[in-house]
C-alpha cells in the first residue's frame, strides 16, 4: 500500500510541475510575444506618424519644385524661400527625433537631400529675370536630381517601414508555432506520465489486491483451523473429564465406600491417595494445555526455556535454548510468541526428523528476535504453504497471523533435507520488568 501510495503522489506531484512548467512557458511565451508586437506597434506608430510628416513636407518640396521648373509662369519667390525654409527646420526636427532609431543614417541622408534641395531651390531662385535659357535649363536640371534623390529617400524609408512590418510578423508567426510545439511536447510528457504512472499504479494496486486476497484466504484457513481446535480442545475435556477425572473419582468413591466398611484396609486407602495424585496431574495437564500458569506468573523467557524443557523430555530430542531477554511484554505478545514456538516444535515432533532444536530469544534495535531452528529434513517453502492450505492445518499460516497480531513477523528458511529456521519479531514495547521467581511444578 505504502509503494502504491508512493508511486500515486510521485506521478501526480511530477505532472503537476509539468503542468505548471507548461502553464509558466506559455505565459512567459505570450508576455514575450505581447512585449514585441507592442514594441513593433509602437514603433510603426512612430514612424508612420515621421513618415506623415515627411510625406507633408515633400508635397510642400513638391510644389516648390512645381512652382520652379514651370517656364512662363510667375512665382512667388518670397512664399517659396518661406515654404522651405519651413520644410528644411521640419525635416531637421524629425531627424532629431529619431536620433535613436535604427535608421538615424537613412534619416540623416533625407535631411540631407532635403538641404540640397533647397539650397538649388534657392540658387534657381537667385537667377535673374533675363537669364539665358541655357543656364535655366541646367538649373531646372540640377533641381530635377535633387527632387529625386528627396523623393528616393522617402521611398526608401517608406519599404523600411513595410520590410519591418513583415519581419515582425514572421517572428510572431515563430514565436507562435515555437510555443504551439512547446505546449505539445509538455502536454505529450505529461500524458506519457500519466499513463506510466497509471501503469504502475494499477500492476501494484493488482498486486496488493493479490496479497489482500491471499491474506483473507489465509485468515479464512486460520479462523476455520481456530474452531477446529477449539471443538477437539473442547471434545478432549470432555474426554478427559469423563474418562480419566470421572473413572478415578468413581474409583476414589468405591475406596471410600470400602474403607467407610473396613477403616483398616490399607491397600485401599494406598490406592484411594494413588488416584488422588493422578487426577491432580491430569487437572494440571488440562490447565497447562488451555494455558500455562508460569507464562503468566514468569514471562516468556521462563515459559519458553519450561516448554524446551518438556519438549525435551516427551520427546528425546536435544534442545538448546539460549536466551539475553529476561523482562515482561504484553500479555497478548507473550502468548503469540509462546505459541508460535508451540506450534514449531509441534512440527518439528511430527514432521522434523530432527535430533537436534535450537531456540534464541533476543533483543536487537528495538524488537525482539525469536529464532527456531532444527537439523530435520526441511522442506520447500512454497509447496509446504500449497500442502497445508490444501489440508487446511494452522501451521505456517497460524504462525504468520499470531506473529502479524504481535505487530512484528515471521521469515522461514527452508531447502529439502538442510533443516528449518523460523524467525519471529515482534516490537519491544515498553517491556516490564521481571517479576521475582516463584515455584513452578
Amino acid at each position: 500500500m505504502r509503494a502504491l501510495i508512493r508511486v500515486l503522489a510521485i506521478g501526480f506531484t511530477a505532472v503537476i510541475v509539468l503542468l505548471f512548467a507548461a502553464a509558466f512557458i506559455g505565459a512567459n511565451n505570450v508576455r514575450s510575444t505581447a512585449h514585441f508586437a507592442s514594441e513593433v506597434v509602437t514603433d510603426q506608430l512612430v514612424i508612420t506618424h515621421l513618415l506623415d510628416e515627411v510625406e507633408q513636407e515633400q508635397r510642400v518640396l513638391d510644389a516648390s519644385y512645381t512652382g520652379l521648373s514651370t517656364d512662363g509662369q510667375p512665382v512667388d519667390r518670397v512664399q517659396v524661400l518661406t515654404d522651405l525654409d519651413q520644410t528644411g527646420h521640419e525635416i531637421q526636427r524629425l531627424v532629431d527625433k529619431s536620433a535613436s532609431g535604427p535608421d538615424y543614417q537613412l534619416w540623416q541622408g533625407l535631411g540631407r537631400a532635403t538641404d540640397d534641395f533647397a539650397a538649388e531651390a534657392r540658387r534657381v531662385l537667385a537667377f535673374p529675370q533675363g537669364q539665358r535659357p541655357e543656364a535655366q535649363e541646367a538649373s531646372s536640371r540640377d533641381l530635377f536630381l535633387r527632387h529625386e534623390a528627396v523623393t528616393g529617400k522617402v521611398a526608401t524609408l517608406v519599404d523600411l517601414t513595410y520590410d519591418r512590418v513583415w519581419d515582425a510578423e514572421q517572428r510572431v508567426s515563430r514565436q507562435s508555432d515555437r510555443l504551439a510545439a512547446e505546449s505539445s511536447a509538455l502536454v505529450a510528457i505529461s500524458l506519457g506520465l500519466a499513463l506510466a504512472c497509471a501503469f504502475f499504479t494499477v500492476r501494484i494496486a493488482a498486486r496488493v489486491f493479490r496479497q489482500m486476497q491471499a491474506q483473507t484466504g489465509e485468515l479464512s484457513r486460520v479462523s476455520f483451523r481456530m474452531l477446529q481446535v477449539q471443538e477437539e480442545v473442547a471434545r478432549r475435556f470432555a474426554h478427559e473429564l469423563h474418562d480419566e477425572l470421572g473413572g478415578s473419582l468413581t474409583a476414589i468413591k468405591s475406596d471410600l465406600a470400602a474403607l467407610a466398611a473396613d477403616p483398616s484396609d490399607k491397600a485401599r486407602l494406598d490406592d484411594s491417595v494413588k488416584l488422588v495424585e493422578q487426577s491432580i496431574s491430569n487437572v494440571r495437564e488440562l490447565s497447562q494445555l488451555l494455558r500455562p500458569t508460569i507464562l503468566d506468573d514468569f514471562g516468556l523467557d521462563a515459559s519458553l526455556r519450561w516448554l524446551a524443557g518438556r519438549f525435551r523430555e516427551r520427546t528425546r530430542i536435544e534442545v538448546d535454548y539460549t536466551s539475553s531477554f529476561d523482562a515482561r511484554l504484553p500479555d497478548q505478545t507473550e502468548t503469540h510468541l509462546f505459541r508460535i514456538v508451540q506450534e514449531a516444535l509441534t512440527n518439528i515432533a511430527r514432521h522434523a526428523q530432527a535430533t537436534r532444536v535450537a531456540i534464541h530469544l533476543r533483543p536487537e534495535n528495538g524488537t525482539l528476535r525469536l529464532t527456531i531452528s532444527d537439523n530435520g529434513r526441511g522442506f520447500a517453502v512454497a509447496s509446504r504453504n500449497g500442502n497445508e492450505a490444501r489440508k487446511g492445518g494452522m501451521g505456517i499460516s497460524g504462525m504468520r497471523a499470531r506473529a502479524a497480531s504481535a505487530g512484528g513477523g515471521l521469515k522461514i528458511d527452508s531447502k529439502p533435507g538442510a533443516g528449518v529456521t523460523i524467525e519471529v519479531w515482534a516490537p519491544l514495547a515498553e517491556p516490564q520488568p521481571a517479576e521475582p521467581e516463584k515455584e513452578f511444578a
